[in-house]
């Protein structure tokens, strides 16, 4: 089927809709300019003191990393979170602002980013599950208590020779030990998830007043399956933007074999 077919059929579904569920993850911020870390030479590519020395994702993005080495630790995560604030999100954003604005309950979004990009995009915080968490929120290592805190307060000075913090460490507000981000990291029994559990409720009250939601599912991977499973939970109609892996099922399940910007731009001519 050809792509323009695909596209006038995603936007009947988008005018038949009461409510846009917005499901992004990694894909979503590679036309702002960021990276998605796919695969191990993906990761290395953005960090090659990481590739020099060995490290893999899922090493860095470890509490581990942060007993052992917090300089480390903070040198991946302070980089990222200055990367984070220095981004302008792309245009899609906004298309997906004026695709939901016409909707009666308007869009929610699910997003396994912690990079805060929808917030910074006009994005109602209320009306956001960040499922990983955020870079821009800090907590306890190890969590002495569940209080978190901004982040706003850290300007992290990096080596990036050497993907080291130079810069004095981030403390606990409640015990002065070392602070790491409210990120959901690899095998993290630590990670506090009181303000996640806060925005799922908030979409599940929204959720129960959507009589026809629609899933628009932006640049999420099957190899962390958190914004794939989510989607399809709702067993609702559903639009997958992903230039790699596409792949949908059933009648009301569209496939968009795009880029997440270029996908948007055609939906929004299409229903204009």
């Amino acid at each position: 089927m050809s792509i323009a077919r695909d596209i006038d059929r995603a936007a009947q579904l988008l005018k038949q809709a009461d409510g846009l569920l917005i499901t992004a993850g990694a894909g979503m911020g590679v036309d702002s300019g960021l990276p998605d870390f796919r695969g191990d030479q993906g990761f290395w590519k953005a960090y090659p003191p990481l590739s020099r020395a060995n490290i893999r994702f899922t090493e860095i993005a470890s509490p581990t990393t942060f007993k052992k080495t917090p300089e480390l630790a903070w040198g991946f995560y302070g980089h990222r979170l200055q990367l984070y604030r220095d981004t302008v999100p792309h245009q899609g954003f906004e298309i997906l602002r004026m695709l939901s604005a016409g909707m009666a309950t308007g869009c929610f979004v699910f997003t396994s980013n912690v990079d805060g990009q929808f917030q910074k995009a006009g994005f109602d915080a209320q009306r956001i599950v960040e499922c990983h968490g955020s870079i821009h929120v800090l907590q306890c290592y190890p969590a002495c208590t569940s209080q978190l805190w901004s982040a706003n307060a850290m300007n992290p000075d990096i080596d990036t020779t050497n993907c080291l913090l130079l810069s004095a460490l981030p403390h606990c507000v409640q015990c002065g030990g070392v602070a790491r981000p409210n990120i959901l990291m690899f095998n993290d029994s630590e990670w506090v998830p009181d303000r996640t559990d806060v925005q799922e409720n908030r979409f599940d009250a929204w959720l129960r007043t959507t009589k026809r939601p629609l899933v628009l599912e932006l640049g999420a991977g099957t190899n962390i399956s958190s914004v794939r499973s989510k989607g399809k939970s709702l067993k609702a109609p559903l639009i997958r933007i992903n230039p790699s892996e596409p792949g949908v099922s059933g009648p009301d399940q569209i496939a968009l074999q795009i880029g997440a910007l270029e996908g948007l731009r055609l939906l929004w001519a299409a229903v204009h």
